[in-house]
């Protein structure tokens, strides 16, 4: 049995589960029955894929509470915010599946009476790399444009989140979708490159970190094959001078703490104008200490533990070297003491720009706020890290809404809202957030075969005069 596969609950560190990782001739076996799939769910109608997705949106309302308690067991995801995330897949299934005829419609060109069309094709089989802290939103995301376009899908899950994607995988298998349409590949991190480099592979997208991005990203540049890099970020949460600060602290709570701070589009660094900024800080260090942190299963709990023992060893780390450097400790600090891998909500004042907690991602319920005077400082301040993935602005004027939105180098900016995934609206970030987009138009696009028809006229046909 291989180490790569160990889920482990993160309430009290015991093992749950392990899977033994696939060889190299079992892989190349799953590679080659996806490929199968494709060439004959490429041939199916786009209404019969759409009627597919519904499918599978029933099946996963079907599996919803056992689908949610994997998530408490295997993430130590509150078990609000797990049936949450299996919700908002069922609304990413039948949001595609509804609007399949104008996602594939064909295109005109853009000017002129040419006889041509633009039309999107499927290109194979797509491997995503998934993350471990939406198991099931982060791989059906991948999935359902890509099925819906034609193309098969292989994921290969986080070494802590087997156990929920091979449920997934049943549930796919229950909705009636066909064998090797969505396939779980439980490979090692060293045998991706041999994956990305098979001839059936036509692009790799991945969600993670820069270092693993880029790991994979060079395997896929020398294999010529396409890649969307979705990196995570340390978004910005802008409070201006004119903010509801009410709302605005009640927003950064919500968007801080859920799924215990480990999200990629979580508000990381909080910036606020200095003449609310007292009020800021009270309000938000009120709103984290009313935050119920506990056992997940508990429907009172609003924030469980980290999903791995390493990971809040981590961010203690930066916490500990931010304060050494300068940052002062206004809530929290300390990792719960006893079983499992709990930490506190937790706010840092004076913070250097320099210190951990601002300069890198921090994947913990963990926010440092610093005060600034003016418009130019709070936009330096904002750009004061390597990310671009999104940012919230907090204001009543929109004017400075719209300033903020176009000077902030982010790929999504919401104004007098958290920063969220919606299978609507594009998303991805820009700089070391990554490169391409998921979800909405322009998500869909991203691993198709965007085709040129043209049309001349037919040749005479041979004369019939004598």
């Amino acid at each position: 049995m291989s180490r790569d596969y160990l889920s482990v609950d993160p309430r009290t560190g015991e093992r749950i589960g392990r899977s033994a990782t696939l060889t190299p001739d079992a892989t190349r076996q799953l590679v080659g029955e996806s490929a199968g799939a494709q060439r004959h769910w490429r041939e199916r109608p786009p209404a019969e894929r759409a009627d597919a997705l519904r499918a599978l949106s029933a099946a996963l309302g079907a599996a919803r509470d056992d689908l949610a308690h994997l998530l408490v067991r295997e993430i130590g995801k509150p078990v609000a915010q797990s049936v949450a995330e299996v919700d908002k897949c069922r609304a990413l299934c039948d949001g595609f599946a509804d609007h399949a005829d104008t996602l594939l419609a064909d295109r005109r060109p853009l000017a002129g009476d040419l006889p041509a069309r633009i039309r999107l094709r499927p290109t194979g089989v797509i491997l995503g790399v998934m993350p471990w802290n939406f198991p099931y939103w982060q791989a059906l995301r991948l999935a359902v444009p890509n099925l819906l376009l034609g193309n098969t899908c292989l994921v290969k899950p986080a070494p802590n989140a087997a156990l929920s994607t091979l449920a997934l995988a049943d549930v796919v298998a229950r909705a009636g979708l066909p064998p090797g349409v969505f396939t779980p590949l439980l490979v090692s991190e060293s045998a991706v490159a041999d994956v990305i480099a098979h001839p059936a592979v036509t692009g790799v997208s991945v969600t993670g970190s820069v270092t693993a991005g880029a790991a994979i990203a060079a395997a896929a540049g020398a294999a010529v094959k396409k890649v969307v890099l979705e990196l995570g970020g340390s978004d910005p949460f802008i409070v201006l001078a004119d903010a509801d600060v009410e709302a605005a602290a009640s927003a950064a709570a919500r968007s801080r703490l859920g799924n215990a701070g480990q999200s990629c589009v979580a508000a990381k660094r909080f910036l606020v104008e200095r003449p609310v900024a007292e009020e800021f800080l009270a309000a938000l260090t009120d709103r984290f200490a009313a935050h119920r942190v506990g056992d997940p299963a508990d429907p009172r709990t609003d924030v469980g533990p980290l999903a791995r023992a390493d990971l809040r060893d981590l961010l203690h780390t930066q916490v500990r070297e931010s304060v050494a450097a300068g940052a002062r400790v206004v809530l929290g600090g300390e990792p719960v003491a006893g079983a499992g891998f709990y930490y506190p909500p937790t706010i840092l004042t004076d913070v250097p720009v320099d210190a951990p907690v601002w300069r890198d991602e921090t994947f913990g319920p963990v926010a440092p706020v610093l005060v600034a005077d003016s418009t130019q400082d709070l936009l330096r301040l904002a750009d004061s890290d390597e990310y671009g993935l999104g940012a919230s602005v907090w204001t009543t004027s929109p004017e400075r809404a719209d300033h903020f939105a176009d000077a902030l180098p982010a790929g999504m900016v919401f104004v007098n809202e958290i920063v969220q995934s919606d299978w609507r609206l594009p998303f991805g970030g820009i700089r070391r957030s990554g490169i391409g987009r998921e979800l909405a138009a322009d998500g869909f696009g991203e691993f198709a075969n965007v085709q040129t028809h043209w049309y001349g006229p037919p040749p005479a046909g041979p004369s019939t005069s004598e």
